[in-house]
């Protein structure tokens, strides 16, 4: 069941299919650089056991070590698209509550599972802070993205654990927490909060999209519903060998190393969009990618691709309108050239 208003089913990597597949790529999050060789070459080398069923015990267990929890609290899911659905379709809620704008694909699985679902909007004029007295009392169910795509406003996890409730699922979207440097705000591994499932990608940081792989980590009752409700061997063995080596020490101490390195050069991007005359940009900006606003946006972001840049629309995300778009953070050469390109795309005129 879909509902009038922004499209929820566009995503960044419709910026770049069929005629954009020549553009550099500023509108799909994931970091440009990936997957690292290292990590093609465990893959590579999981080829061999292909006629085997997938057996997740070990991925499973891994993540668990990784943020200190017990298995029963691990969920392994193909991407985090997969856990939104089973959330939607497998818990048994009744007023779902999406705080926007954020990713759309938790609000397009609970519409598609028959919910009816309520939004909360926070407000550009508030810096899309979190007000937890802005979500309804009543709700079962809260999602919410932390640090939030496409704002990539990072809110303190104190902020985010008042909207915890006895009978309330509270599920935080962390896709992108692994380019946070030192993870600051997560709640991943948090056993103290009622009702808290939290999704991890491990998409962003390594270049997998196309692998799938993500998990959930929640209260041992909920994994389990979500478990029952997953198809058998969900996750291909390919992606449980990535699971498990991309939640060693080896590959967190590289995430912590990237999640630097994005910093800096998100830091220069939005110091060379603030010269830009016109644009504003949301901050402080956390994530991989910052918002922007800026008159004719949609005109621009057309003229664009006609210079070579695919950067994200806003408009297809509840909260936000035309006027917004949403820019990946790459490498300095990659961001001198788009900022030339973004001077000689703006409307003329006042």
């Amino acid at each position: 069941m879909r509902t009038e208003g922004p499209d929820l089913g566009h995503h960044g990597d419709a910026e770049v299919r069929d005629d954009g597949s020549a553009l550099v790529d500023l509108a799909v999050n994931v970091r440009a650089d990936t997957p690292p060789v290292w990590l093609r070459e465990v893959i590579a080398g999981s080829l061999d056991g292909l006629a085997a069923y997938p057996d997740g015990r070990r991925a499973r267990a891994a993540v668990a070590s990784r943020h200190g929890l017990p298995v029963e609290r691990v969920l392994l899911t193909a991407g985090a698209a997969e856990a939104f659905v089973l959330l939607a379709r497998a818990l048994r809620v009744s007023r779902p509550v999406v705080v926007h704008p954020q990713f759309t694909e938790p609000e397009a699985a609970l519409r598609d599972a028959g919910h009816e679902v309520r939004r909360v909007l926070l407000r550009a004029e508030d810096g899309f802070r979190l007000d937890a007295g802005a979500v309804p009392e009543d709700a079962d169910l809260v999602v919410i993205g932390n640090p939030t795509n496409p704002t990539s406003v990072l809110h303190p996890a104190a902020s985010i654990v008042e909207l915890a409730r006895p009978g309330r699922v509270l599920v935080v979207d962390e896709a992108f927490m692994d380019a946070v440097p030192g993870e600051r705000e997560a709640l991943a591994g948090r056993t103290d909060v009622p009702g808290l499932v939290v999704l991890r990608s491990l998409t962003k940081t390594w270049g997998l999209a196309g692998l799938r792989v993500g998990y959930v980590l929640g209260p041992p009752g909920v994994v389990a519903e979500l478990g029952r409700a997953q198809p058998l061997w969900p996750v291909s063995s390919p992606a449980l060998v990535a699971a498990e080596v991309c939640v060693g020490a080896r590959a967190v101490a590289e995430a912590g190393h990237a999640a630097h390195r994005v910093g800096v050069d998100r830091g220069y991007l939005v110091d060379g969009l603030s010269q830009v005359p016109g644009v504003r940009v949301v901050g402080p900006a956390e994530g991989p990618f910052v918002l922007i606003r800026m008159r004719d946006a949609l005109t621009v972001r057309e003229r664009l691709r006609a210079l070579g840049f695919a950067v994200r629309r806003g408009d297809t995300f509840p909260g936000l309108g035309a006027e917004w778009l949403r820019v990946a953070v790459r490498d300095r050469a990659t961001t001198d050239t788009f900022l030339k390109a973004l001077h000689d795309a703006l409307p003329a005129g006042p």
